[in-house]
């Protein structure tokens, strides 16, 4: 267990990694941090994970002086383009369809931060993730249900019927819900 005398503080927005820290049995408190993350030319999806996780940290820096500062950026990859929350219900369904029947690739860039030592570690976990084909009614009901609305690739694989679009993935699990487990408690333990 992490144990840690200064206050840990999760800088996203994201229900879905709030969930995940309290696997790792941690008390925390939630900044949101808003920033810009549109992608550069030529950028390549590992870069820009790390950069937006730490452009997130920096920002969360501004607000926290004291304490241990998580943040991270999950982005979703086919064919080399990175496909963001959709805008709209026809954005998600284009995006769905692009997904089905193929294989993508979610990134998570993550940092963490010690105001104390100033140590910050950042890096990065990649899940591939195949896709059944998709029929266009569950695609349509899905997207009635409101939920790919919220989520990079506009799909969840947690906690709602997302799941059942996935054939299989290759990697770790939690990275494609949002927060690589594994590599962050012991990335939690390095820096604490």
């Amino acid at each position: 267990m992490i144990k840690s005398k200064l206050p840990i503080i999760l800088a996203s927005n994201s229900p879905r990694r709030k969930k995940l820290l309290h696997q790792l049995n941690l008390t925390f408190e939630v900044l949101k941090v808003e920033i810009d993350e549109s992608v550069k030319k030529n950028e390549k999806p590992v870069h820009l994970v790390k950069r937006l996780s730490i452009q997130k940290l920096n920002e969360a820096k501004e607000k926290i002086k004291n304490g241990i500062i998580i943040t991270a950026d999950t982005i979703v990859v086919l064919d080399g383009k990175v496909i963001n929350k959709p805008v709209d219900e026809k954005d998600a369904k284009n995006i769905l369809n692009k997904l089905s029947g193929r294989r993508h690739i979610v990134y998570t860039g993550f940092s963490v931060y010690n105001s104390s030592t100033k140590k910050t570690i950042t890096d990065y976990e990649k899940t591939f993730v195949t896709f059944r084909d998709l029929n266009n009614k569950e695609i349509e009901d899905y997207i009635l249900s409101g939920s790919p609305m919220d989520k990079a690739g506009a799909y969840g694989i947690q906690d709602d019927f997302g799941a059942v679009f996935i054939k299989k993935i290759n990697g770790c699990y939690y990275n494609v819900v949002g927060l690589p487990l594994m590599k962050l408690y012991q990335t939690l333990l390095k820096v604490i």
